[in-house]
């Protein structure tokens, strides 16, 4: 499993996707704004982005159709209740969605989230990483074990960031979000880089014995 070899892409990509949202957001705070109306104007930058990306790509993955997805979720319901939290708990219901997925993927169908995730990031070895999937046992359960830790890594995020929403001022939770991502991110990434390591000194101990 190599599940580290695209993480600098994945970075480069959530960077953009969580800083365009807050960045517009304090921004058109700073001017006079509403918190209603700078998060849906954030919202609303960060849909304009999965489209900008789904047109350069000419392909649209399973994480821009969630995102999508939850965002639309996210604008119908504060538009109907007036209630800014809802575009802040839009991103404990992306986690929550993509945790599920994590853990249901681990052991039902053909392709676990780790796999799908995996090729969206190097889509120039999609093929190579399926195939590797499909022949190799100790990659199959490479996957299986990192998928039930991002799986709990992202329920327990979710839960988190609900709590916190409706203790917190808007204004604060906004950035206090965005930070609490980045830590799971980190956390979760740092964890990956560690146990394929640990894997790759174990299969090397293995070559030398034999």
């Amino acid at each position: 499993m190599r599940l580290d070899s695209g993480v600098t892409a994945m970075i480069r990509s959530m960077a953009a996707d969580l800083g365009l949202p807050v960045i517009t957001y304090y921004g058109l705070h700073a001017l006079g704004a509403g918190d209603t109306t700078a998060l849906l104007a954030g919202t609303l930058a960060a849909g304009a982005r999965l489209v900008w990306v789904a047109i350069r790509s000419r392909t649209v993955s399973y994480f821009s159709m969630v995102m999508g997805a939850v965002f639309g979720v996210g604008l119908l319901f504060t538009l109907l209740t007036g209630d800014a939290r809802f575009l802040l708990i839009k991103h404990s219901v992306m986690s929550a969605v993509i945790g599920v997925l994590f853990l249901v993927t681990a052991y039902r169908g053909s392709k676990p989230l780790t796999l799908s995730a995996q090729q969206s990031f190097m889509p120039a070895k999609a093929s190579e990483l399926a195939a590797e999937y499909a022949t190799n046992p100790a990659v199959r359960r490479g996957h299986r074990v990192a998928s039930l830790v991002w799986g709990g890594g992202l329920l327990v995020e979710a839960a988190v960031r609900v709590v916190l929403v409706y203790l917190l001022p808007v204004d604060v939770m906004v950035g206090l979000s965005t930070v609490l991502t980045v830590i799971t991110f980190t956390l979760l990434i740092g964890w990956n880089a560690r146990y394929i390591a640990t894997r790759q000194a174990a299969a090397a101990g293995k070559l030398v014995v034999a």
